[in-house]
């Protein structure tokens, strides 16, 4: 515990800390307040799947532009120009919500400007770790950081839901427009170097070299194929007929909310567990931790209990959690810094690809087969998903690399060699 707080001596590690925090706990509120917005709108599935596709779609289509800024300009300023983006979206959207004219179309359109601001957003965010922590921190600050995460969850979850029936949607994304803003004004003071790129190099020569580098790496591309489809089977049972199945037999929103605020404080756990526990295969242990996030699925589709849900999504959290520290830190390690941001770009846009189309076919599949049927074929899907990553010996054998970043690592794999 004492080595992960080292982490906090360095101040702009601080900063983008406190940076990243005060944006989540706008971010924890909106998921809530955004579903409910629709679903008082029209009560459809199929209408809160649309809107949720409309925010993930561009995520796809300009996740590799965010990847190429991101190692560009210095990944601070992507991220606050991100968040100046994100803040216009939500405040539009707020307002429209607040003055009784909202749309789903409305919805939809403004979700999709702040996809754009997410796509440009996460790969600078995945990639400046290293920059501001040393290599032997790596792992700490990534649980550090997902434990703010997880923390801001918690508390927007609960809170979100309860701001939602008290008060109605419009406020809380009115209050997530806010803390962009603020996020902003604290990154803007971070001081990260420009990255130097070579004359003569285009987007298209870097987008081909972040490319070989993810291709070049059997572990990395499996996990993302697996992560596409465990990605679409997840959103769609937890985004789309979560809410839905909440809204019908648990009591609405105040439900939902302390379903997610249970799994985030699954999070929390995870990301306590994360600080101390270093698994010498961390991708074995990784694959198998998702599991919990099936049973959160069945439970879904044959308890509805919202407790019962809530305990389980607890674990799930924890999994998941686990899963995230040590994804991120193997990236950080294995892959060159120069090209990170690019990598983590392809990371994304893989594990993304098929999210937007989880959640259309959500609704429809919902209304066709019904919503139990709809979540019991979602969940052996994500079954097969997590045991196909098991297949690939790469995944089974990637070793834990203590106190090393990337260039180290390299360097001991060619003395080895």
């Amino acid at each position: 515990m004492k080595l992960a707080l080292t982490a906090f001596r360095s101040k702009p590690f601080r900063l983008l800390f406190a940076g990243e925090l005060v944006s989540l706990l706008g971010t924890a509120v909106a998921p809530v307040a955004l579903a409910f917005a629709v679903l008082d709108l029209t009560g459809s599935a199929t209408d809160l799947g649309y809107v949720l596709a409309a925010g993930w779609a561009p995520q796809i289509v300009f996740i590799l532009v965010g990847g190429v800024l991101g190692d560009r300009l210095p990944r601070n300023l992507v991220m606050v120009g991100a968040n100046l983006l994100s803040a216009a979206a939500q405040g539009a959207t707020a307002a429209l919500l607040l003055a009784g004219i909202a749309a789903p179309w409305h919805l939809a359109a403004l979700a999709a400007v702040r996809g754009t601001a997410t796509a440009l957003f996460f790969p600078a965010a995945q990639a400046v770790v290293p920059e501001v922590v040393e290599a032997t921190l790596l792992q700490p600050a990534n649980a550090l950081l997902r434990l703010a995460t997880s923390s801001s969850t918690v508390i927007g979850a609960g809170v979100g839901g309860i701001a939602v029936a008290a008060a109605g949607p419009g406020w809380a994304i009115a209050f997530d427009a806010a803390t962009y803003l603020a996020s902003a004004l604290i990154l803007v003071r971070l001081h990260i170097p420009r990255i130097v790129v070579e004359r003569g190099e285009t987007i298209v020569h870097e987008l081909i070299e972040g490319w070989n580098e993810f291709r070049s790496r059997e572990w990395l591309w499996v996990i993302v194929v697996s992560a596409s489809v465990g990605n679409l089977v997840a959103t769609a049972s937890f985004a789309v007929l979560g809410p839905l199945i909440a809204k019908r037999y648990l009591g609405g929103a105040p439900a939902y909310g302390a379903i997610v605020a249970s799994q985030s404080a699954g999070f929390i756990a995870g990301g306590l567990l994360s600080l101390r526990w270093r698994p010498a295969r961390p991708l074995l242990v990784s694959v198998f931790a998702l599991l919990p996030a099936a049973g959160e699925i069945a439970c879904y589709a044959g308890v509805r209990v919202t407790a019962v849900i809530a305990a389980v999504a607890f674990f799930a959290g924890v999994g998941l959690e686990v899963f995230g520290v040590n994804w991120i830190t193997a990236l950080q390690q294995h892959i060159p810094t120069r090209v990170l941001s690019r990598v983590n770009s392809y990371d994304a846009l893989g594990s993304f690809v098929f999210i937007p189309l989880g959640l259309v076919i959500a609704g429809p599949l919902a209304d066709r087969f019904g919503v139990t049927n709809t979540l019991w074929g979602f969940l052996v899907v994500g079954v097969v998903s997590i045991g196909a990553a098991l297949l690939s010996r790469d995944v089974r054998t990637l070793r834990r690399v203590d106190g090393t970043g990337y260039a180290e690592t390299e360097a001991r794999a060619t003395a080895a060699s």
